[in-house]
């Protein structure tokens, strides 16, 4: 007997069906088998299902003389099941990567339960995916098995068969069937979860529902849609069968009125000459099963006034006002967003006066304004310059431009300032030091007496500036022009080495002066203390003795999907559980919205941290013992720890393809290359990632691209832009001499306890805690 029957009913489905089985059968768990009904379908689902048998000895073919309805079809498949468990999916659905191996690890840490409710995500016929928005109620808390009395929000979730694996014993103990007719899901999936003894939860997307543009049962006009009413007929009767039952009642009334007038209200699925007759059944069911005042929703608030008066009216049958305030709602709503949008334009044309009249004040000599990454948090070169800055001159009065939501991450002292607020604008017409590692708002007129200090986001590997004029896929919609009219407001032009002085002034021409300084986000990595490197993995909860590895990819300019080369869950089974890994996606990947690839497969946790939230990625550097990245320039910072790196390559032809890069990475890494996750596991299995090679790799490359982050690349900017020291900035500490922070090896043994102080020996703490430059560091 498999563990999972896995029944995919399909009709008129041919162009989805074959992605719908392979999602079945190339899951990692294999212990399975794919009930797939021919539901009498007039396209190729028959030959379809018919070559995936011939293939596949696991898939056992059911083909019905003449369609049935979904409901049947899969009665048909329960009938030949042997699974433990049975699980539901449409034929045009699929199972996301790794959903069995989740879903069978679920039950068997929760003791095989009657049900398990699992999420998913929607996916649109354009690509785009979004996950269930009542996803927080599958989180785990309390209990790990419980009734629906325990946790009665969980009705709050859509009514599908598909989100659920049910015990094929509990099945046939309750005489669970499907009725024919549409909405076939609701007699089913109540009855279950109310009946089951034991209701379990996994917070992880297990199934993309497929949003079809055409063809599907909520896209189809007909009269189709008044099987509604019978089935919830089911559902009352079955709940008047059960006296334990009654409880439930004032909800169900609620979820069928909220059904009924969502159905009543879409765009497209009633013909318009049964929309009275679909009214007039759905107040007489309101009345028939006493819809008085509508419950609370479980765990929700109190209804609103809205939902009791449109409630009170489909019950008193006054089709004619509820469609005026139908109607009043969607006017509402219309006027709503125009009125949004003219506030949007009036603001934007009083914040623009605002402007130019603090333009016509004098700039305030003793302030300085300051940004990274398109106004997020407070991180990177400009943050490290306005630290040393405040320490260096404290009376200078620095703000810092963050998004709402990362105001948190401004330090006491600085002030905080909203993108395109009246102190934004204002801030940006009187200060005399502007920095950003991006350019400005391009509406920024850049005054006489003002300084702009550019310290970009890192030593270039991939194109930049006007190289990508060669890479549309890159490029997208830059305008060059513009890009350029920012570039001529630049007085300086941070550099951490030559090869990014090069290219800066050849991607980015104009008359501004480079400062071949180093990277000042990197003198931290030359500070830091052993207790720095042990507090930082406490905070992030890596355990004392596990060897922590940041996985930090880059963007992908040319892809939509931006699920990363690297399954980290796989990557901590596969080497055991001394190992973490820390995920930082790049926070380009985070932008707009999701599509299907990447919907989130399931919650971190296992040995796996996702850190994209966390502030610092200097932090997570030294709370890790080795970094996995691809193409990003992270890799140049990184190699100042003198810590292992290996690089991730999978799809390097492509990007360098498509994006452009200024050296071959490949030929001149700065650690061991794997090309694939298999030969990124072989290497970490291996001494490889941190033997001698890998040693010599870094040693060269850090020889090449970090000549003068020795620690002081901060200072030296500090006093030649805002002190006016124009000598010659201070000799860089030469690579030999460096004492960067210890690994979290050597860290924990620095903090052993030492003897206790000897009769000619003076006062010394118990636990030795020495800085960097006091210690040999490991070098081979």
């Amino acid at each position: 007997m498999p563990r999972f029957s896995v029944i995919v009913p399909a009709y008129q489905v041919q162009a989805y069906l074959p992605e719908c089985l392979e999602s079945v059968l190339g899951q990692d768990w294999t212990d399975l088998e794919l009930i797939a009904v021919d539901d009498g379908s007039p396209d190729g689902c028959g030959d379809l299902i018919r070559d995936a048998a011939r293939r596949d000895d696991r898939v056992r073919p059911v083909h019905l003389p003449v369609n049935t309805g979904l409901g049947p079809a899969r009665n048909a498949g329960i009938a030949r099941a042997r699974g433990d468990y049975l699980l539901f999916l449409d034929g045009d659905d699929t199972l996301t990567p790794g959903a069995l191996s989740a879903i069978a690890a679920r039950l068997a840490a929760t003791g095989a339960p009657d049900v398990l409710v699992y999420d998913y995500a929607r996916t649109s016929w354009s690509g785009t995916a979004t996950r269930n928005q009542y996803a927080h109620l599958l989180a785990q808390r309390g209990p790990e098995v419980f009734p629906l009395t325990d946790r009665p929000a969980l009705l709050r979730l859509l009514m599908v068969v598909w989100n659920k694996a049910y015990r094929r014993d509990f099945v046939q103990r309750q005489q669970l069937t499907f009725p024919p007719g549409y909405y076939e899901d609701l007699p089913w999936t109540f009855p279950a979860l109310a009946t089951a003894e034991t209701l379990a939860v996994l917070d992880r997307v297990c199934v993309h529902y497929r949003q079809r543009r055409r063809g599907s049962i909520l896209r189809t006009t007909g009269r189709g849609h008044f099987d509604i009413f019978d089935q919830y007929d089911r559902v009352f009767a079955f709940l008047d069968s059960r006296a334990d039952l009654a409880r439930w009642r004032p909800l169900m009334v609620r979820r069928m009125t909220d059904h009924l007038t969502a159905v009543y209200t879409a765009p497209g699925r009633l013909p318009r000459d049964s929309r009275a007759e679909f009214f007039r059944r759905a107040a007489a069911h309101c009345r028939r099963y006493r819809c008085t005042a509508p419950a609370a929703e479980p765990g929700g608030p109190p209804p609103r006034l809205g939902i009791r008066v449109r409630h009170a009216l489909v019950r008193l049958g006054w089709h004619r006002p509820f469609r005026l305030l139908a109607g009043a709602q969607r006017l509402r709503r219309t006027v709503g967003r125009a009125a949004r949008g003219l506030l949007r334009q009036g603001t934007r044309a009083a914040l623009g006066l605002h402007y130019g009249l603090q333009r016509r004040l004098p700039v305030r000599p003793d302030h300085a304004v300051f940004a990274a990454h398109w106004h997020r948090e407070y991180a990177g070169d400009p943050a490290a310059i306005e630290a040393k800055l405040r320490e260096l001159r404290p009376q200078m009065r620095t703000a810092w431009v963050a998004a709402p939501g990362y105001e948190e991450t401004v330090p006491p002292g600085v002030r905080w300032l909203r993108p395109g607020s009246a102190a934004y604008w204002t801030a940006l017409a009187r200060s005399k030091y502007l920095v950003n590692n991006v350019n400005f708002d391009p509406r920024l007129v850049k005054r006489p007496g003002q300084v702009l200090l550019q310290t970009h986001r890192g030593t270039p590997l991939k194109h930049m500036g006007l190289d990508l004029q060669e890479r549309p896929a890159a490029a997208r919609d830059t305008d060059f022009a513009r890009l350029l009219r920012a570039v001529d407001n630049w007085d300086y032009s941070l550099s951490a080495n030559r090869h990014a002085t090069l290219t800066w002034e050849r991607v980015y021409p104009a008359a501004y002066t480079t400062l071949e300084y180093g990277r000042p986000r990197n003198d931290r990595f030359q500070h830091a203390t052993a207790q720095d490197v042990l507090r930082i993995r406490a905070e992030l909860g890596i355990p004392p003795s596990a060897t922590a590895i940041l996985y930090a990819p880059t963007h992908r300019d040319h892809r939509r999907s931006r699920r990363p080369a690297l399954d980290p869950r796989r990557l901590v089974r596969e080497l055991g559980p001394g190992f973490v890994v820390l995920v930082r996606p790049h926070f380009a990947s985070l932008e707009g919205p999701p599509y299907a690839a990447d919907a989130p497969q399931e919650p971190p946790g296992d040995g796996v941290i996702d850190v994209r939230d966390h502030p610092s990625v200097e932090d997570l550097c030294l709370a890790s013992d080795a970094l996995v990245t691809d193409y990003s320039s992270l890799m140049f910072d990184y190699v100042n720890l003198d810590r292992p790196l290996v690089l991730l390559t999978d799809d390097w032809e492509t990007y360098r393809a498509t994006r452009g890069t200024y050296f071959d990475l490949l030929r001149h890494p700065p650690g061991p290359v794997a090309r694939s996750e298999d030969e990124l596991i072989e290497i970490f299995a291996s001494p490889a990632w941190r033997g001698p090679r890998s040693a010599a790799l870094r040693a060269t490359f850090r020889s090449l691209f970090c000549p003068y982050d020795d620690g002081h690349a901060a200072e030296r900017v500090v006093r030649r832009v805002f002190l006016g020291d124009e000598g010659a900035p201070p000799r860089a500490v030469p690579l030999d001499e460096r004492r960067p922070a210890p690994p979290p090896e050597r860290a924990r043994r620095l903090a052993v306890p030492q003897p206790a102080p000897g009769p000619t020996t003076t006062h010394a703490p118990h636990v030795a805690l020495e800085t960097p430059d006091r210690l040999e560091t490991d070098r081979t």
